[in-house]
């Protein structure tokens, strides 16, 4: 009996020489300039978005850093400033029983962001090391696809308290430096994650790395 790392591979529409359009699905013979439905420019793979997947990776990466050093949110009591972190507000909600809060705040602002780098990445790279694909490593980018924008809660939070709680001397709530860098690592995954053609998953057998 012939091992699973012998079976024949999937057979695609490129193998197959046709080609869909990635606005109204309507499939073509390879050649084919543009939609006859929708008008849209018919590309079989956008061989250039991995190295567009790098770097708005590379970006997000970089300014999520400060996004953890530096103070998300800047709080004004009776004339004491008191300066917060990502990480140091998930504690400080834990200290005051928001333990549920808590919890939130730290998946959408750590585990969420951390785990699409990772995930991205790791799609990137089989895809430059042109290792075969499967149904769940295009599940894998689904979901980053899908998860991106709830990591912008705790920008959210930060922003609705910023805007509701402005007391002048009593009590303010301003936000750090930390959630203009969050917002913008968010932003940057999110387009590394929509600049990465997943149709490249499937075609990883096919040739050299990219």
């Amino acid at each position: 009996m012939a091992n699973a790392e012998h079976a024949q591979p999937v057979l695609t529409a490129r193998a197959a020489g046709l080609v869909g359009c990635g606005e109204c699905g309507h499939v073509y013979p390879m050649g084919t300039e543009a939609c006859s439905v929708c008008g849209t420019e018919l590309i079989s793979r956008d061989m250039a978005s991995l190295q567009r997947v790098w770097a708005w990776l590379f970006a997000g990466l970089v300014v999520y850093v400060p996004a953890n050093v530096y103070p998300m949110l800047r709080t004004t009591t009776l004339g004491r400033t008191k300066e917060s972190t990502i990480v140091g507000g998930v504690f400080d909600l834990i200290h005051h029983g928001s333990i549920g809060v808590a919890l939130i705040v730290f998946v959408a602002s750590v585990v969420i962001p951390v785990s699409k780098f990772i995930a991205i990445a790791y799609l990137a790279m089989r895809v430059h090391k042109r290792k075969p694909g499967t149904s769940s490593h295009f599940h894998l980018y689904e979901f980053v696809e899908f998860i991106g924008r709830w990591s912008m809660i705790d920008v959210f939070v930060v922003a609705i308290l910023s805007a509701l709680v402005q007391l002048n001397f009593v009590a303010t709530i301003n936000p750090g430096i930390a959630a203009v860098s969050f917002a913008l690592s968010v932003a940057f995954t999110m387009i590394s994650a929509n600049s990465f053609d997943p149709k490249l998953i499937w075609d990883a057998p096919e040739g050299k790395p990219v």
